[in-house]
């Protein structure tokens, strides 16, 4: 067994501690019932993730003497919508679902937000166990607690916190991946980087072939180090309630639009987020702020690692228009996450309409 890292998320009694390791997805039970007196699980799954992975925690946890359903929805992003939610609703209402019941996420940033808005809201709340099986999910959508689904008009505006009761990540279930999904989850590694870890940044430039290659070493690194960012932010502002969590957003205002214009069909999540931070940044230097050279550098990573930069062709008042919906609007005015060097950002408010749609110019 390859060494394992534990990454601690501070926050009070809601605390709780993630474990990364390489091979460690059969301890999956073992981990859970450490923290957690569990008698029921229901696993929710996606049919791409069923038969790989999920089969695996819940046989962790029947070993355990734990009762296990598994719940099995489509893949993609349309499946979190309330429609599916309202399924998962009635079917823990069917299998006797009760508030010990642990409600155990595996696969996707869709299934963990899924998954996770079901947990916050069955019988006002059971508990959550996150097995991000995705590299978007591991070093980003299964810490912190932002469950929720999406709305036809406007990305995850439905919602909650709702903070695992612990997280277990094996970057073994990455060799799983198809290239284009694998490579979706590098543009959140990168915005870390950016956002607050300039050595980090330089570290995934130096190892950007390894990381393609998805070599174990480093890929532990990589995530453990994107846990390690992230937690530290959450602890600090959990409920995005004084503006730092808000970092983490860099490049999704633009992101957010792209995917509600080509209706989450066209393009998958990491690849909207890589686009988006190369238009916020160009924003950034048109505000004067940055020079060309982190413009630069952002986009020599981003494409070393196959990701997309150029903007879809949609029209820019639309993207605008569906850009006012975004949650960090404040008093009808959009606020974006921009950078001011490599590794540290901040939110800026009352930005130009005319700066915006030249950020959208490749």
């Amino acid at each position: 067994m390859l060494p394992r890292r534990t990454v601690h998320v501070a926050l009070g009694e809601r605390s709780y501690s993630i474990e990364i390791g390489t091979g460690n997805l059969p301890d999956a039970g073992r981990y859970l019932l450490q923290r957690q007196r569990v008698t029921h699980a229901v696993i929710i799954t996606d049919a791409n993730v069923e038969n790989r992975h999920a089969v695996t925690v819940a046989e962790s946890l029947s070993d355990a003497d734990v009762t296990v359903d598994l719940l099995v929805v489509d893949p993609g992003e349309a499946t979190k919508c309330a429609e599916v939610l309202e399924g998962l609703w009635n079917k823990l209402l069917d299998l006797g679902a009760d508030r010990r019941t642990v409600v155990t996420a595996v696969g996707g940033g869709v299934i963990g937000d899924l998954a996770g808005f079901v947990a916050a809201s069955y019988a006002r709340g059971l508990a959550l166990f996150q097995v991000p099986t995705t590299l978007l999910a591991q070093v980003d959508s299964s810490v912190g607690g932002k469950v929720g689904i999406n709305l036809s008009g406007a990305k995850n505006m439905v919602g909650a916190f709702w903070q695992p009761v612990g997280v277990v990540i094996d970057t073994a279930v990455l060799d799983t991946l198809p290239v284009r999904e694998y490579r979706s989850g590098l543009a959140e590694v990168v915005k870390y980087g950016v956002i607050l870890d300039a050595d980090f940044f330089a570290y995934l430039e130096e190892n950007a072939a390894a990381i393609n290659e998805r070599r174990s070493d480093v890929l532990r690194e990589v995530v453990a180090r994107c846990c390690e960012l992230k937690a530290q932010v959450v602890s600090r502002d959990e409920r995005e309630e004084t503006g730092l969590r808000a970092v983490l957003n860099y490049g999704h205002t633009f992101c957010h639009a792209f995917e509600t214009l080509t209706n989450y069909s066209t393009l998958l999540h990491g690849e909207a987020v890589s686009i988006g931070m190369m238009c916020a940044a160009r924003l950034a230097e048109r505000l004067g702020r940055i020079d060309t050279s982190l413009i630069d550098r952002q986009f020599k990573l981003l494409t070393a690692l196959g990701l997309p930069v150029d903007v879809p062709e949609l029209d820019p008042e639309d993207v605008l228009r569906v850009m006012g919906r975004d949650k960090k609007v404040e008093h009808g005015r959009l606020r974006f996450v921009l950078p001011s060097r490599m590794g540290h950002v901040e939110l800026v408010g009352s930005v130009p309409s005319d700066d915006v749609r030249a950020a959208l110019v490749d």
